[in-house]
């Protein structure tokens, strides 16, 4: 996991070069790192935004659709949580930094929602059964 990680902060240091050579050299503009993160992350963030702000009004209106965006963000909230978490051991040399501990992490959070899942199904057909039966 170590190696992917260093792999990912290499394109992104490169891809933040290109930026910034392109900005200042080819368009003409002097930015600093800050300005260029203010811009960058700015729309990129917005997008994203926009984004999920689009499929949240889509997911809303499905039946069930606050337990799917329930589900969705706490699964987004999982994963920056399992590998900030491995993240920590590396820095700290506290544990192992192991992409398999991630994924065995996250696949608690599932098994569990799965099991949280089939309760509810369950809970759900015992409820249409009964009104059937007092209607």
């Amino acid at each position: 996991m170590k190696e992917t990680i260093k792999l990912l902060a290499d394109i992104v240091n490169n891809l933040h070069d290109f930026i910034q050579i392109f900005v200042n050299h080819s368009l003409g503009l002097q930015l600093t790192d800050k300005d260029l993160h203010f811009w960058i992350m700015g729309i990129i963030g917005f997008v994203v935004f926009l984004f999920v702000l689009v499929i949240s009004k889509i997911i809303s209106k499905m039946p069930y659709g606050i337990v799917i965006l329930s589900f969705l963000y706490t699964t987004t909230f999982m994963f920056v949580l399992v590998f900030a978490i491995e993240i920590q051991q590396a820095l700290t040399n506290r544990g192992n930094m192991e992409f398999e501990d991630a994924v065995v992490g996250l696949l608690g959070f599932f098994g569990f929602f799965f099991v949280f899942v089939i309760l509810f199904v369950i809970f759900i057909m015992i409820k249409k059964g009964l009104a059937r039966f007092f209607n």
